[in-house]
Parts: C-alpha cells; sequence; structure tokens
C-alpha cells in the first residue's frame, strides 16, 4: 500500500519537533505529557522514531502508562522489538499489559522467543492466561488476529438492562467495536448480533433475543486472513466474530486489523509473483544478507530452469545452422509466450485470492483460457507477420538471401505464435491449480516460473512449426 501524503506530512514535523522533545527531556521531563497531550498516539510514534534510540524509552516513561502503550502499539516493529528487549521484563509487562490483547500478543511475538516468556510472566495472572492463549494461534489466522475485547450481552436480558451493560463497558473503556453487540447464552454460544443502533431503538421491555439477528457470519479461530477478509467483505461487516466449536464466543477480529493482515497478504502474494520469497521485514528494514536469502534461491532455480532454454537450442541447432532467419524471431516468440502465461496465472492466482475460483473450476477455466489463448496468440501472430511483409517490403531484411520465400517465414511466425500463447495461457491458468491441489501456495506460481516453463516448450513449438512449414529449406 503507497503510503498516504499526510504521513509523510507528520514524519517531517516529527522530525522538526525531535530537537525540541529532546531538550524537554533534559530540561523538564514532567512536562512532555502536557507538550504532546494533542497529538495522535501515530504521530507521537513518528516522534519517537525520530528521537536517539537511547531517548526512546525516556519520551515513554514520561507519559502516562496508557498514553505510552497506545504509542508502543504505532511504533515501527524493529524500533519496538529493540525497545521492549532493552527493557526489564517487569518494565515491559507494565507496557505491554496496556494495550489491546491482539496488538499484546502481536507485540510479544515479534521479540525474542525467551525474553518474550518472562515478559508474560510478569504479567497479571487473567491477562497471562488470555496472552497465552492467543499466542497459541498463528499469527495470520483469526485467533492470532482477534481482540478478547468485544462487547456481549446475555441475550435473556432486557434492552433496558443490555444498555445499561454497555454503558459500563464504555465508560470503562478497552472494547473495541462498540458499536457492534454481540448476544451470548448462559454458556457463552453466539446466539445473534444487534448494532448499538439498533439495541437504542428497540421496544422498551424487550428483549435482547428478541430483536438481535439470529443469523451471525462468523469464523473459526484456525481460519486464515483470506477468509477473515472475504466474510468482511462479503457481508459488509465491521468485526467478524470468532467462535469455537460449540459455537462459543471467543473474540472478534476487527476490520482495522484484516486491512492490515490483507495489506501483508498481497505484500506476500506480489513478491512471490516477483519470484522470490515473502519478505519478513519492510524493504528498507531488511539487511543484505536477508534479502540475498530471499532472492537467490529462487533465481538460482530460475536459472537452472532456463538451462532447458539452453538444451532445446542445442537439440535445434543443426535447424538453426541450414535456416539462420529463424533466430530473427527467437526473442519475440519466446517473450509473447512467457507474457501470456505470466497473464494467466496473475488472473488465476487472484481469483483464487478472492474465491472467485476453486479447485474444481480448473476445466471451466481450462475452457475460458483455450479461446482466449488461440485469440490473443492470432492477434499477435498476425502482427509478427506484418512484420516480416513490412521489412521485406521496405527492404530492411532480405529473407531471400537464405533461400526462404519471406511469406513461408511470415506464416512460420503466424503459426508459431498461436501455437505459443495458447500454450503460455493453458500452462499460466493450469498451474497454480496444480500448486493448491499439491498444497502450495499458488502465489509460488510467479510470472517468472511461468515464463521459464513457457520458454522451454515455446522454443519446441517454434522449431516444430519451423520443420513443417520451412521442412524443405531445412534439407
Amino acid at each position: 500500500m503507497r503510503p498516504h501524503p499526510e504521513h509523510h506530512d507528520s514524519r517531517a514535523v516529527a522530525a522538526l519537533l525531535a530537537p525540541d522533545i529532546l531538550d524537554l527531556l533534559e530540561a523538564d521531563p514532567s512536562s512532555v505529557a502536557a507538550e504532546t497531550e494533542d497529538m495522535h498516539p501515530a504521530d507521537l510514534a513518528d516522534l519517537a522514531e525520530q528521537l536517539p534510540a537511547g531517548a526512546v524509552p525516556q519520551f515513554l516513561a514520561a507519559m502516562p502508562a496508557a498514553r505510552a502503550a497506545s504509542v508502543l502499539e504505532y511504533l515501527d516493529e524493529d524500533v519496538r522489538s529493540t525497545l521492549l528487549e532493552a527493557m526489564s521484563p517487569e518494565q515491559a509487562a507494565q507496557l505491554i499489559a496496556r494495550m489491546t490483547p491482539d496488538d499484546r500478543a502481536d507485540t510479544l511475538d515479534e521479540i525474542d522467543e525467551e525474553h518474550a516468556e518472562d515478559i508474560v510472566e510478569a504479567l497479571p495472572t487473567a491477562m497471562r492466561a488470555e496472552t497465552e492463549r492467543l499466542l497459541e494461534y498463528k499469527s495470520d489466522s483469526a485467533g492470532g488476529l482477534m481482540t478478547t475485547q468485544f462487547v456481549s450481552v446475555p441475550d435473556s436480558d432486557t434492552v433496558e438492562v443490555a444498555l445499561n451493560n454497555v454503558r459500563e463497558m464504555a465508560r470503562a473503556g478497552g472494547r473495541e467495536a462498540m458499536n457492534t453487540v454481540y448476544a451470548v447464552d448462559a454458556t457463552g454460544t453466539l446466539t445473534g448480533v444487534l448494532s448499538l443502533r439498533e439495541l437504542l431503538a428497540a421496544p422498551e421491555g424487550a428483549r435482547v433475543t428478541d430483536v438481535a439477528w439470529p443469523e451471525v457470519r462468523h469464523v473459526h479461530p484456525t481460519a486464515d486472513r483470506e477468509e477473515v477478509a472475504r466474510v468482511t467483505q462479503e457481508y459488509d461487516l465491521v468485526a467478524v466474530p470468532v467462535v469455537d466449536d460449540d459455537n462459543r464466543m471467543l473474540g472478534v477480529v476487527t476490520v482495522d486489523d484484516v486491512i492490515d493482515a490483507m495489506q501483508e497478504e498481497q505484500t506476500e502474494d506480489v513478491q512471490k509473483l516477483g519470484g522470490m520469497e515473502a519478505l519478513d521485514e519492510p524493504y528498507m528494514q531488511m539487511s543484505i544478507i536477508g534479502m540475498l536469502k530471499k532472492r537467490a534461491g529462487w533465481l538460482s532455480i530460475l536459472m537452472v530452469s532456463e538451462m532447458f532454454t539452453t538444451s532445446a537450442l542445442q537439440y535445434f541447432d543443426g535447424e538453426l545452422q541450414k535456416l539462420p532467419v529463424l533466430t530473427l524471431f527467437i526473442p519475440l516468440v519466446m517473450s509473447s509466450g512467457g507474457n501470456s502465461g505470466s497473464q494467466a496465472t496473475s488472473l488465476v492466482t487472484r481469483a483464487m485470492a478472492l474465491k472467485e475460483v476453486q479447485l474444481r473450476d480448473w476445466w471451466r477455466v481450462m475452457m475460458r483460457e483455450l479461446p482466449t489463448g488461440i485469440t490473443l496468440g492470432a492477434a499477435l501472430g498476425a502482427i509478427g507477420f506484418v512484420r516480416v511483409i513490412v521489412w521485406q517490403k521496405l527492404h530492411l531484411y532480405d529473407y531471400g538471401q537464405h533461400g526462404v520465400p519471406y511469406m513461408l517465414v511470415a506464416l512460420n511466425t503466424f503459426c508459431s505464435l498461436v501455437g505459443i500463447v495458447m500454450f503460455g495461457s493453458l500452462a499460466g491458468s493450469m498451474l497454480p491449480f496444480v500448486l493448491r491441489r499439491l498444497g502450495f501456495d499458488p502465489a509460488s506460481a510467479s510470472a517468472p516460473f511461468v515464463a521459464t516453463l513457457v520458454d522451454v516448450t515455446g522454443l519446441i513449438i517454434y522449431f516444430s512449426v519451423a520443420l513443417v512449414i520451412l521442412g524443405k529449406y531445412m534439407g
């Protein structure tokens, strides 16, 4: 996601304020809280990142604990991890205890495992149990994204009692998605949902179970973030309830966490489509060694794959020596096939991510890509055909010097492109299905990988067509 221009402005302002804050920390630390009370925690996080590393703990210590915890949530992951790992477990626990449960678990998941365990041990008993439960889930699952601070009321309560309960929760603070109220029975089972507006508008004396919507869209804690995002988008939800196998309410995933999760998911997919492993850190924070590890493996695999292209050229070396004119169009046909394959794999991979395409739809996708590939191949082939004719007419290249009519060269180019683009479209669209069936991420069907596959088969198709059309000139 491209940063919003206002974010750049806030960082520029933070850079200007940093010297003043450093002066305050040295002269009168107690005044820092008052001087920054009108600033949003995200802006304060930008300001903290502009300070020397040694001044950040002092900066946070100068604020009320709740305010400092809010700033901590917005800090860059590396800055936050470094800061917490430099603190004693007791000091870190005091800050982390004031974070929302989901952010607390995410923060602990980022730092050194041994130090994280010490911090968890320093948390209050109830909070420790809650945090340990959240840390059991994978970070990219619904359980790893959810917060346990949601608004729920007994479904047997009257709307007046329920409103009083919601009012008390709001005053106590710490709840997320206050506009959504969940109805639960005595066992904690989710029985309905209603908005705060619907609760306010409900008839006096009515019970919650009478006004709540019984059909509640929910997810299991093991559901991946793509599934959570799909439910959020499809039903226009601001929060998705997470329930266990017995439909008991465990937590909710709020829309802001869904947006963050999908940004990470899309970033990973784009990086994989580029022919590399997904980065664990932002690009500018990734070490050179770490970057090499992420990129070198796939580049090596692709290079080895391209060796098959060399083998194909060697196999048809005799035909090339007899008819060197074929060499002119190798780059053209190879790039066209690779490009068509890259298009197809990108379209199908994205359709899979959006649940528009399932594994069982492979046949339907093939039946769409077959005529599409033929049509695209014919269009590109026509361009190649015209190119050969125009070059001959303008005398920019004399195909006759090789003893072959230029019309046959043009026909060979046309037919080859039809076959290669058709194959590229089919291969690119089917590879994500194969990878998904084998349990791999379809995004691994990266454009470079498909292009490499089509390069090899494209050469075989090109020379096979040439043997049919121009065979007598190769004798």
